[in-house]
């Protein structure tokens, strides 16, 4: 019996030409659910997942038309995501996990291959390895769930994630980001709860002006934005991410936002830790910023 949900987390399996499996149910199958097709793998670890895919007729729910319910978001590295709501997420601290990890295969770099040793050892380096990725996929899995929520329509940068990591430098952080996981959770996520998802063109959300449109030239390490033509100075990723939010609007056709950031204000952007995405499976924040927690 688990102690938090009150259920038993354990059913049956039942598997043509194999027969019945005892199996722990990480959630219950929808009692309106038919069952389309079910996936049986062997991990690395040594252990064996079913994946079942289920198909009902439930209708995304409802959501009041508010126009005023959308968000532009602008993905990056040092932060995870930064909104026109002006929550900025910071990455996951995985540094513990992943150097548990460069342990683990320094040791299986010592054993010899294909003896009972080495074979161990590569179960305990797939644990690890598991281990990482299953906390990066919960934080996204929260984060993205929650801009579906909260929002009737998200606009992100349709980034191709291959191509950046083939560019020189910086290639573990662009991989530790998961942009691609990030913007495919996102968008299964929106279509169940009937958000408008776009993905829009990223060049020039960075260079281009929030407030007039005139582009500007501006290296990685500078993090303000300062429009020369207009005075309009914000935070980099905020500006980033008004420019998403205005080319998401133009793409379904709804126009320029009427909320767009006043001219020469800079932003109090609330940086939100990982941990407590991770902890309450939301970025937002029931407190007011700290002065230590302002960019800009």
């Amino acid at each position: 019996m688990d102690k938090n949900t009150g259920r038993d987390g354990w059913g049956e399996l039942h598997l043509s030409k194999i027969g019945t499996v005892p199996i722990r149910l990480h959630r219950d199958i929808p009692e309106n659910a038919t069952v389309k097709q079910v996936a049986v793998k062997k991990e690395k670890t040594g252990k064996w997942y079913a994946t079942v895919a289920v198909e009902f007729g439930q209708e995304p729910p409802a959501k009041p038309n508010d126009p005023e319910r959308v968000v532009g978001i602008d993905a990056g590295i040092i932060k995870q995501t930064h909104d026109t709501d002006g929550v900025a997420v910071k990455p996951p601290d995985l540094s513990d996990e992943r150097n548990r990890l460069e342990r683990e295969q320094r040791n299986l770099s010592r054993k010899e291959h294909g003896s009972n040793n080495w074979n161990k050892q590569r179960q305990t380096v797939a644990r690890r390895y598991a281990d990482l990725k299953r906390k990066r996929r919960d934080f996204l899995h929260k984060l993205s769930a929650y801009y579906a929520r909260e929002y009737n329509l998200v606009a992100v940068e349709d980034l191709d994630a291959k191509g950046l990591m083939e560019e020189p430098g910086n290639s573990r952080s662009r991989a530790s980001a998961a942009w691609a996981m990030f913007k495919r959770l996102l968008e299964y996520k929106c279509e169940r709860e009937g958000t408008h998802f776009v993905a829009v063109e990223p060049a020039g959300t960075t260079k281009e002006c929030a407030s007039c449109g005139v582009s500007t030239d501006k290296p990685l390490w500078v993090r303000e934005h300062s429009c020369p033509a207009c005075g309009f100075e914000a935070d980099r990723d905020a500006n980033a991410a008004w420019n998403v939010l205005s080319r998401g609007l133009n793409q379904v056709g709804a126009g320029r936002s009427e909320s767009t950031p006043p001219e020469t204000a800079l932003p109090a952007d609330t940086v939100v830790s990982a941990k407590r995405v991770i902890e309450r499976g939301s970025p937002c924040l029931k407190e007011p910023p700290t002065a230590a927690s302002r960019q800009g």
